[in-house]
């Protein structure tokens, strides 16, 4: 197990680990995850970790954050992911979180939101984060307001994917 790397009212966050591979799969796989985020192809067990060591692993060892498992503290349930994201065409790290079905709808993006800004500003000593969105995800608008994130237009991913909505928060002042 690894340890906490913080905590809200409800939830907890630790680095994602080689056993949690049947959660990221399934979250990965989850219909609005490949709606909003993208179809990562992830189907097996082993796609699973193999990303998870692309994607997650190399990103705590090239930046020392990343995607972090989010559980709630009353009994360890895997409620989602939520963390830090380095974008080679973003200024700013992006914040990054996904939810699965049965989190949903329980404040818990905002929490782990909160909790990831606040350790941002603490262990990282940023001061503005990103976000960026799938254009029509309108419950992700709401959680990015709530965090005192504002729009900044649209960008596009250098591969000529999607365009998203770009969002600003200013992390100095938060508790």
């Amino acid at each position: 197990m690894s340890e906490t790397l913080f905590t809200t009212a409800r939830l907890a966050a630790r680095e994602l680990l080689p056993e949690d591979a049947p959660f990221y799969m399934e979250l990965l796989n989850d219909a609005d995850f490949k709606r909003y985020i993208g179809d990562r192809g992830v189907r097996t067990l082993e796609l699973a970790l193999q990303h998870l060591e692309a994607r997650v692993f190399s990103s705590y060892d090239a930046h020392g954050f990343g995607m972090w498992h989010i559980s709630r503290r009353s009994d360890n349930r895997a409620v989602g992911i939520a963390g830090l994201v380095k974008r080679d065409f973003l200024d700013e790290v992006d914040l990054g979180y996904a939810l699965l079905p049965a989190a949903r709808g329980l404040g818990y993006a905002t929490e782990a939101g909160q909790g990831v800004m606040d350790y941002a500003r603490d262990h990282f000593s940023l001061r503005r984060l990103a976000a960026i969105i799938s254009l029509d995800n309108n419950a992700s608008v709401r959680v990015l307001e709530r965090l005192g994130f504002q729009r900044q237009g649209e960008v596009s991913f250098p591969d000529g994917g999607d365009r998203c909505d770009y969002y600003l928060a200013e992390l100095t002042g938060l508790s």
